[in-house]
């Protein structure tokens, strides 16, 4: 139930030609405090709860808690969250003994593509392809509960 992940800027689109998955996500947040946030998320066919604890200092590890629910359950929670749904398609790209999500964020937040890895330890080895930018792990402005607030196309 602990969380290690990392976050880059994607800085091309070459990721796509490499991807062995894509699916569309529209995701709320039932709770959007930094401390505590709830998500909803709805990924093709199935519903998703999910609990995250505030990160630690570096910001790659934090608790993370997930279960998923039906489409019907995930629906009418998903109209209760804070104003800000989230609308992205992720693409998983493999790269060595890892796999990316990489997300394309659409609508308010549309021109903003983020790469994710999880790992097994802070300071775990791991390939950075060509096509990953900027890491922004601790910057709490790349996360998706910021994000649903505070929309990329607002940002100057």
């Amino acid at each position: 139930m602990i969380e290690i992940e990392r976050k880059f800027l994607v800085v091309s689109e070459a990721f796509k030609s490499l991807a062995h998955s894509k699916h569309l996500i529209a995701q709320g947040y039932l709770n959007s405090n930094p401390e505590r946030t709830v998500r909803v998320r709805i990924l093709g066919e199935s519903g998703f709860l999910t609990i995250k604890g505030k990160g630690n200092q570096t910001g790659m590890t934090r608790f993370e808690w997930e279960t998923e629910i039906s489409l019907l359950e995930a629906k009418p929670l998903l109209a209760l969250c804070e104003q800000g749904v989230i609308h992205k398609t992720r693409y998983e790209v493999h790269v060595g003994k890892h796999t990316y999500e990489v997300d394309v964020f659409s609508e308010d937040n549309e021109g903003l593509i983020i790469a994710e890895i999880e790992l097994n330890s802070e300071d775990e080895a791991f390939e950075k392809p060509d096509w990953l930018g900027l890491e922004v792990t601790n910057d709490p402005c790349y996360y998706n509960a910021y994000l649903s607030q505070n929309p990329f196309k607002s940002w100057k």
